[in-house]
């Protein structure tokens, strides 16, 4: 009796420890992996994390995917999962500014720091990747951008699409493509930040990458969902963040 006891204390434990999965846009491919061991340490609450672009994700979401929580580049995505039924209203949380920069290779001879985006007119540059706009808020930022400095129409025919804005970044880095629009997260994260060099795209060319996390109404993990993301609105995910190159939003909502 004492050991089946024992065993129903075990199994119920286990439930109550239950993962937590969330779904988020890959350019917190670096800094949320490093989040999510911290809060672990801090809790034993196990997280485990799946990337992807925020249309993509969101997507997955409307067809059954089971995350508890969903980390956008763009709030407009839980948004509408709110008004569809599918994340809780009150959970919404925009937890930082994405940052759009161009960068190369460390080898590339391209003059970033003095013609910032019209560096990709030089002939040197035989394709440029960009996340794919139609699911990929960086991707919409990226296009933005080029028609802000009036050279879209000049590169088009160049653009390699990356499913995602880390792929975008793969891109580059593989030497497929000859300069990328990605993340600041990315040209800041181990993997990249001593490959290449990067120029910060003005905020002024693109729509502003408010984004923002939501717990979803279908998540059998409801309560340790919010309490995770009342970690990320504390001061050691806001600094982890900000060293990512993300900016924190005035308006926290």
């Amino acid at each position: 009796m004492g050991n089946l006891l024992a065993l129903l204390l075990l199994f119920t434990g286990l439930a109550v420890a239950q993962d937590i999965i969330v779904a988020a846009a890959t350019d917190m491919s670096a800094a949320l992996p490093e989040l999510a061991a911290r809060y672990t340490k801090k809790t034993g609450q196990a997280v485990k994390v799946s990337f992807g672009s925020s249309g993509n994700l969101s997507n997955q979401i409307r067809n059954g995917a089971p995350f508890d929580v969903f980390f956008s580049a763009d709030e407009d995505y839980p948004r509408q999962l709110i008004a569809e039924g599918l994340a809780s209203k009150d959970t919404l949380y925009r937890y930082a500014i994405g940052r759009l920069v161009l960068w190369v290779p460390s080898h590339s001879l391209l003059e970033l720091s003095k013609l910032g985006m019209h560096a990709l007119l030089d002939p040197s540059v035989k394709k440029v990747s960009i996340a794919n706009p139609a699911t990929a808020p960086y991707g919409r930022a990226a296009e933005a951008a080029l028609r802000h400095f009036g050279i879209y129409d000049r590169i088009s025919s160049r653009l390699v699409l990356g499913e995602n804005v880390s792929q975008a970044a793969q891109f580059v880095e593989s030497g497929n493509a000859q300069a990328g629009l990605i993340a600041l997260s990315h040209a800041l994260a181990p993997a990249l930040k001593d490959k290449g060099r990067y120029w910060t795209v003005p905020l002024d060319a693109y729509p502003t990458l408010n984004q923002a996390a939501v717990v979803l109404s279908k998540s059998k993990q409801q309560d340790a969902a919010r309490k995770f993301l009342d970690f990320l609105r504390g001061p050691e995910a806001t600094s982890l963040l900000t060293s990512y190159g993300f900016s924190l939003p005035a308006e926290k909502r």
